[in-house]
């Protein structure tokens, strides 16, 4: 299933284990980021250009980083975010044309080019995942969701790329089945560093 559930799921076993973790999301976090994520989703008007949307994911990261993040690793807390910046480099960078360099760019000046550990990207066919976002949303997406089919597969393909260029801090879930199967293979991915308990 999506990545919410398996978030969720990861923190679940992390809370059973003991380890101190911080269950989060983007855009958002903090009240500053929520904000921010609603502007984004719900954009006024025509909606945003594709440079002013990089800032606002941009800003809203910062804030994130900056007030919670941050705070969370420095007490020695794992930290499960659903999406980080390399969303914003496949949605924004990639598929939304402005470019790979810039989103990393707005990374380094807002965020200090914090990276993940890990970044988990589950994988299902396009059919798939239309099916399981009509189920949830009712056929109502937001902005970004609502792009085109064409856009998505770029997302996508971004994704790979970044995969294959950083093969240590990317790894692919198979997305079929149903959570319990996903949430199998996260562990599975994931079992170095859960049984570090870092």
């Amino acid at each position: 299933m999506g990545k919410s559930t398996q978030a969720r799921l990861l923190a679940e076993v992390l809370e059973a284990q003991g380890v101190a973790y911080c269950l989060t999301r983007e855009p958002g976090g903090t009240s500053g980021a929520e904000a921010i994520r609603g502007l984004l989703l719900n954009p006024p008007g025509k909606g945003w250009t594709k440079e002013a949307e990089a800032l606002l994911f941009a800003a809203a990261r910062a804030d994130h980083v900056a007030r919670l993040i941050r705070p969370a690793l420095q007490e020695g807390r794992w930290v499960i975010c659903d999406r980080f910046v390399d969303s914003s480099r496949a949605y924004q960078g990639v598929a939304g044309e402005l470019g790979d360099k810039i989103v990393r760019e707005l990374h380094a000046i807002g965020s200090d080019g914090l990276l993940p550990d890990m970044t988990l990207v589950i994988n299902a066919e396009a059919a798939e995942v239309d099916r399981r976002l009509t189920e949830r949303d009712g056929g109502q997406s937001d902005a970004i969701g609502g792009r085109s089919a064409e856009y998505h597969a770029s997302v996508n393909a971004a994704f790979r790329d970044f995969a294959a260029q950083e093969p240590d801090r990317f790894a692919f879930i198979d997305g079929s089945g149903s959570k319990e199967d996903v949430h199998a293979r996260v562990l599975q991915v994931l079992s170095p560093l859960v049984g570090e308990g870092r």
